[in-house]
């Protein structure tokens, strides 16, 4: 598309961030008239609808990257400004994170980030199947997810760099384990025992892995990791807790490992837009510095 219209690209990016036009138009201070109008202009410029009008209204897969250009042009803005001593607004940056990275290593990338604040954080929970589509997309400028099956299933621009990996051990407390596991933690036994999981593959992995069990097993689905932690802490299941996370609790012996000495290491990978600007190459020093003291390392042969 030649001579984007940036300041319908700020209206683009407002519908699909309000769900509607009528919000995105209070937002920007401007009249749905002239919302729709904007859009529109866009979509005969491309010859392809760009938001798909609904409840709530969604960007196309070109709108979406339309918006993600818009954002990444915002970014650049923000550094030349800086670079000219101007007033600079704190551009934002949308990012996926995974519960356990969140509630764990991740806060210690935001200091750097934030204090002083340099951008507007939009962080959004999301496992790695989601978070690699938001990034796919445009969604967010970059995520926390597991290593790509293949190459070619990214996108172009898009960098993958290996942060280690986030070690898992099975746990319960005392109490649930004498209950459920009296006679061991077995195939059978897991077929009864429920299990709180936040998402329910990791753990099916795990089981599979050390017991040899297919399919179904029963499970509570709690998304956020500290209210999984004190589903387990309060002996209402058994589950998988990254170490690091459970080494106080089984050290006290207020947790107990289901099996000890097997673990389940998932590797973990930053994915993001490559942009060539300060603030992003702050946001990937932080946060793979960050990753990388917290995750297991692998060792050199």
């Amino acid at each position: 598309m030649a001579n984007l219209d940036y300041r319908a690209l700020a209206v683009l990016e407002a519908v699909a961030g309000h769900g509607s036009f009528d919000k995105a138009a209070l937002a920007l201070g401007i009249t749905q008239s002239a919302v729709s109008q904007r859009i529109k202009a866009l979509e005969d410029a491309s010859g392809r609808l760009l938001i798909v009008r609904g409840q709530p209204a969604v960007p196309t897969g070109l709108g979406q990257r339309l918006i993600a250009h818009h954002r990444n042009v915002k970014l650049m803005e923000a550094a030349l400004d800086i670079d000219l001593g101007n007033s600079v607004s704190m551009p934002e940056i949308a990012l996926a994170i995974d519960a356990d990275s969140l509630s764990s290593w991740f806060q210690d990338s935001l200091p750097a980030l934030l204090a002083p604040p340099r951008c507007q954080l939009d962080v959004r929970l999301a496992d790695s199947d989601a978070a690699l589509r938001l990034v796919r997309e445009g969604s967010v400028f970059g995520c926390v997810a597991g290593a790509p099956e293949v190459a070619a299933e990214h996108a172009a621009g898009i960098s993958v760099t290996a942060l280690g990996a986030l070690r898992y051990v099975c746990v319960a407390t005392p109490l649930f384990a004498g209950h459920w596991f009296g006679d061991g933690f077995s195939a059978e036994a897991v077929q009864l025992a429920p299990a709180a999981v936040s998402d329910r593959r990791l753990l099916a992995r795990f089981l599979r892995q050390e017991l040899g069990v297919q399919g179904q097993f029963p499970h509570h689905t709690v998304p956020v990791s500290t209210a999984l932690s004190d589903c387990i802490h309060g002996s209402m299941a058994y589950g998988l807790i990254p170490l690091k996370q459970a080494a106080a609790a089984l050290a006290s012996e207020r947790l107990v490992e289901l099996l000890p000495g097997s673990t389940l290491d998932v590797p973990l990978c930053w994915h993001a837009w490559t942009l060539d600007t300060p603030f992003a190459k702050l946001l990937w020093e932080q946060i793979i510095g960050s990753a990388r003291r917290y995750l297991l390392q692998a060792v050199a042969a």
